[in-house]
């Protein structure tokens, strides 16, 4: 979301914007399929040179989030990303209970803006979008190689192999990472991409002790202006069995974004 993985899973974040259409995305593999195991970093840089966004952006947001006991909410919002310091805003628009709530990070800060208090709070990167499976840190577009590292064995060699994947047995590599730096969702990652661009197409998320938390799928593909886009992301919680969270991405334009969104006097302003 690598939402936005946005704004990187927005990668809304957004972790994230790396996409093609996937018949394409299956022939290049395919003829790849015989080449030799690159290194985890090499993946990790490919990835964080070619797929990064390199604009501000604005895009419609929807998150379907799935319960056992909650049933299924809709959210609708507007996500805007400023390149310059990776800043974003998400604005939700529905449903009505959480029309005008506001999520803003500026950067190293991350808030939360209810409307009907019309206060802000200082939150964390797990904090969940509008009560869904989604979270803040799921849309920021960090580089990958600032969070994450290549996991090696015993003998000190990157956990890569070469695996095929889904009914339809695309090619990938299945790598393992572990975190850089504190302020992740998840510690290790395990992934799983594409052996021609290193388009990610399956995440498992682990807790420190090891402990598997979340499985993501990325699917949908497409290329809008030179830059690879998640257009559909399915986030599985493996805690809380039955959960689920759909993130789809429609309307983005790489326009420039006025500055005046990116202060919390903008979100006030949609509350009056």
């Amino acid at each position: 979301m690598n939402i936005f993985k946005i704004l990187s899973k927005m990668r809304i974040l957004l972790l994230g914007f790396r996409l093609i259409m996937f018949p394409v995305m299956l022939v290049g593999a395919q003829a790849a399929f015989a080449q030799s195991i690159p290194s985890v970093q090499e993946i990790i840089d490919y990835a964080d040179t070619h797929y990064e966004v390199r604009s501000d952006m604005t895009a419609q947001a929807r998150i379907t989030s799935k319960d056992v006991e909650q049933g299924t909410k809709i959210i609708e919002s507007v996500l805007y990303r400023r390149d310059r310091d990776d800043a974003f805003l998400i604005v939700l628009s529905s449903p009505e209970t959480e029309r005008g709530n506001g999520y803003l990070r500026v950067e190293d800060n991350m808030w939360m803006y209810k409307r009907n208090t019309r206060t802000f709070t200082h939150i964390g990167r797990d904090e969940k979008i509008g009560g869904s499976n989604t979270s803040a840190g799921d849309i920021e577009t960090r580089k990958f190689k600032e969070l994450y590292k290549p996991a090696v064995d015993a003998a000190g060699k990157d956990k890569i192999t070469a695996e095929t994947i889904g009914s339809a047995k695309i090619p990938v590599y299945k790598v393992e990472v572990t975190a850089k730096v504190n302020d992740v969702k998840y510690p290790k990652l395990i992934m799983w991409v594409t052996r021609d661009k290193y388009l990610e197409l399956k995440r498992e998320c682990y807790s420190l002790s090891g402990t598997l938390m979340e499985t993501d799928y990325f699917t949908n593909y497409k290329e809008i202006d030179g830059r690879y886009v998640p257009l559909l992301q399915k986030f599985i919680d493996e805690i809380d069995k039955g959960s689920v969270s759909v993130f789809e991405i429609t309307g983005i334009s790489f326009e420039k974004v006025d500055d005046y969104k990116f202060d919390k006097k903008y979100l006030e302003s949609l509350s009056k």
